[in-house]
């Protein structure tokens, strides 16, 4: 009777680690779940920062005043356009 016992207390205490274990493991996951969350909406955020920052840069007005000022271009007068019509 004291075998069957010490064999039911052994495998409790087992249980009982594997329990505590378990639920360790998966605060630490939830944790690094949460990080990386986080860390994926300021990711989003500089995204949508970036891309603000894109159109601002690339906006025709801005493109066409650096293409008169610094690059010294101008726009064709009208004898120097060409008109090509595409065949079907």
């Amino acid at each position: 009777m004291a075998r069957i016992n010490a064999i039911l207390l052994a495998l409790a205490v087992v249980c009982a680690l594997a329990t505590v274990s378990a639920n360790h493991t998966a605060r630490k996951l939830f944790t690094e779940l949460e990080r990386e969350q986080a860390r994926s909406q300021a990711l989003e955020v500089e995204w949508g920062q970036l891309q603000l920052e894109q159109s601002t840069w690339a906006a025709p007005g801005r493109v066409e005043k650096i293409a008169r000022d610094k690059l010294r271009m101008k726009a064709p007068g009208p004898g120097q356009i060409i008109s090509i019509d595409a065949v079907r």
